[in-house]
């Protein structure tokens, strides 16, 4: 007697391997290029200034372009452009600071007043009392002291007087004269110097960068390598612009805000400001204290000092939880851990150019990681996409036996997607990864059960949702979000099945109410995935009911209900191999429902069965199916040529 086979003891998981030499290779590799980035520094800052202004730059020279000004033209007008705004504000920063120290002196009588009015009250009492404490508790040490230097030594010649020695130091020569003014001046003017020229060579080469980075990353598939580094250039240069934009806005309002207050050299806490405002969370904040601690010492009240912490306190809020999300969406694509983590970093490798320069270029490694599969890591580690696909997030929530869960994963899902585009990209291949960890005995028999269970659960919660495409609206799609590898590979399909004809326009044979018999194969999850074929059956007007595979074993066909059954869909989840087991199945059902088309879901994508025409015709059954919206369509065609009416003769 043929019957379902009997659950097999799952093996035991073997251990994890220990750490190999690949594994202490790349540790050493991690190791070597955070040196490299410590101690080179001076090159790499340099360098990763360029890149990040060349991102900037380079839609404006697209539009030179467009121009037709020409390629070197355009290059050179934008570095120009860029050399322009960079010395003016220098010099204008200069001029601010210049100003700021000569005045400073003057703000040294208003803080001394404040600090006498502070000492003079609560502030001064409490610093008396801890005075006068502290002098008792001197005393009484020096009391002690002396009473047993007293008790235990003789008595001393004279002390000697102490003599005053003064150094005399030599006139500085004219060439560290000139070091010690013209180095501070030099060191940046170098800087600037070597960034706009490798900027000039990376705007000039981008082609042949590009083709070299393509070479490296994804020589095997060409085109869509191409089309994602271009696709990746476009994003970082769009969101390092809007970026820089929001800032100088930021510094912009900063500047006229502590104009209008009265703070002294207000150009240069907006420029402060909005170069600050690349830290982030904090760095707005921190660059308002020098303009309050400045407010403090200009003012002899403390209206100023209240008025300037006001307007940081309302400005950055405004800006990064109105504006941003308003022009270019919620969030910087990191995650939150990922933007301290990486702001420390930096900070401790690059000083305070680090912390500038943390967040553009994570975000930069982020983008980067989301179109080159060799760099996805820094997606997954950095980004904020959830760590789990939508797959390995059903198959965890079905392994753990939360239903709960799972269901409120699918209601947000289902927000964005049809449920025949959940079911199949989503419900389906977690059901595939339970069945091929249990063919592997990771999964246990009691696993199992909870994630039929919990499978039945989930399905019978979505019993009433219809299967319609969702209606999104598209200002709510953030279009600085870039699609992850796995969603690329594996592309959302919203279109959903047609509907069956009226039970009155159908053939006789399709009018009960269950005309389609789906049969679930041997596998231990294989009923679960015709119970959500006859779930969608039932949403597109088809009358569907499940039939375990122990009624169709030899011995129990016979007994098989075919009453008002015109299709019959039979599911397997793990056919693998040669499925001898499907063809006697097939065998059995031709001989007991001659005539009724059957059809073979085969739901793994890319069997041998569906690849080879030869095999699926030896195994006989009408029609082969790899998707659950497949099977449905085909049974919708099948009802809708059962039910045409004959050609008429002629």
């Amino acid at each position: 007697m043929d019957t379902a086979p009997t659950p097999r003891q799952p093996a035991q998981v073997p251990p994890p391997v220990t750490p190999g030499l690949r594994g202490l290779l790349t540790l050493a590799v991690g190791v070597v290029v955070i040196a490299a980035l410590y101690y080179g520094r001076e090159v790499f800052i340099p360098l990763v200034l360029a890149i990040l202004l060349s991102f900037v730059l380079a839609p404006v020279v697209s539009v030179l372009r467009r121009m037709h000004l020409g390629r070197v033209p355009s290059v050179i007008t934008a570095v120009l452009l860029a050399l322009g705004i960079i010395l003016g504000i220098g010099t204008v920063l200069g001029t601010q600071v210049a100003s700021l120290a000569v005045d400073l002196p003057r703000y040294q009588t208003t803080v001394q007043q404040k600090l006498s009015g502070l000492q003079e009250g609560l502030l001064g009492r409490a610093n008396a009392l801890l005075q006068r404490i502290n002098h008792q508790v001197h005393d009484a040490s020096q009391k002690a002291s002396a009473a047993g230097t007293t008790a235990a030594s003789p008595a001393a010649g004279p002390t000697p007087q102490a003599q005053l020695v003064r150094v005399q130091e030599p006139d500085p020569s004219p060439l560290t004269l000139a070091h010690n003014i013209l180095g501070p001046i030099v060191e940046p003017l170098t800087t600037v110097g070597i960034v706009l020229v490798v900027v000039v060579f990376l705007l000039m080469q981008r082609e042949d960068l590009r083709n070299r980075l393509i070479r490296l990353f994804g020589s095997n598939d060409l085109h869509r390598t191409t089309v994602a580094m271009d696709d990746a250039a476009s994003r970082l240069g769009t969101y390092f612009l809007a970026q820089l934009g929001m800032n100088a806005a930021f510094g912009v309002l900063i500047g006229l805000g502590l104009w209008a207050i009265g703070v002294p050299s207000p150009i240069l806490w907006g420029v402060f400001s909005a170069l600050m405002r690349f830290v982030p969370y904090i760095g707005a904040f921190i660059s308002g204290l020098l303009p309050v601690a400045l407010a403090a010492a200009v003012d002899p009240g403390w209206s100023m000092a209240i008025w300037t912490a006001a307007l940081f306190l309302i400005a950055e809020p405004l800006f990064g939880q109105v504006i941003e999300p308003l022009l270019y969406g919620h969030s910087t694509g990191l995650s939150p851990f990922a933007v301290i983590v990486s702001t420390l970093f930096w900070g401790f490798l690059w000083g305070p150019v680090g912390l500038i320069l943390a967040t553009p270029f994570t975000v930069c490694l982020v983008v980067l990681g989301r179109h080159v599969e060799s760099l996805e890591f820094f997606d997954v580690l950095l980004g904020d996409r959830p760590p789990l696909t939508p797959v390995e997030n059903f198959y965890q929530r079905m392994l753990a036996g939360d239903p709960d869960e799972a269901r409120d994963i699918g209601e947000a899902m289902l927000k964005e997607r049809s449920l025949s585009s959940y079911y199949d990209e989503v419900a389906l291949k977690g059901l595939q990864l339970a069945a091929n960890d249990y063919a592997r005995g990771v999964v246990t028999q009691a696993q199992l059960e909870n994630i039929k269970l919990s499978c039945q659960g989930l399905v019978e919660d979505f019993e009433n949702r219809p299967d319609v495409e969702p209606e999104v609206d598209p200002k709510n799609r953030n279009p600085a979000d870039v699609p992850s590898l796995a969603e690329r590979t594996h592309p959302k399909n919203e279109a959903v099945p047609g509907q069956a004809p009226p039970v009155e326009q159908r053939s006789p044979a399709w009018q009960g109410d269950t005309p389609v018999l789906c049969i679930a194969g041997r596998g231990p999850l294989d009923e679960a995935a015709s119970t959500i074929l006859a779930q969608l059956l039932r949403k597109h007007g088809l009358g569907a009911r499940v039939a375990p595979y122990e009624t169709v074993s030899r011995g129990r066909i016979r007994e098989l209900d075919l009453s008002g059954v015109a299709m019959i869909c039979i599911s397997y989840l793990d056919i693998t191999g040669s499925p001898a087991h499907l063809r006697y199945l097939l065998e059995r059902l031709h001989q007991r429902a001659p005539g009724i088309p059957i059809l073979v879901g085969l739901w793994p994508v890319g069997e041998k069965v569906l690849t080879d025409a030869a095999l699926g015709r030896q195994l006989g059954a009408d029609i082969y199916v790899s998707s659950l919206r497949d099977g449905v369509e085909a049974c919708l065609r099948t009802v809708q040529n059962a039910s045409s009416p004959p050609a008429a003769a002629a």
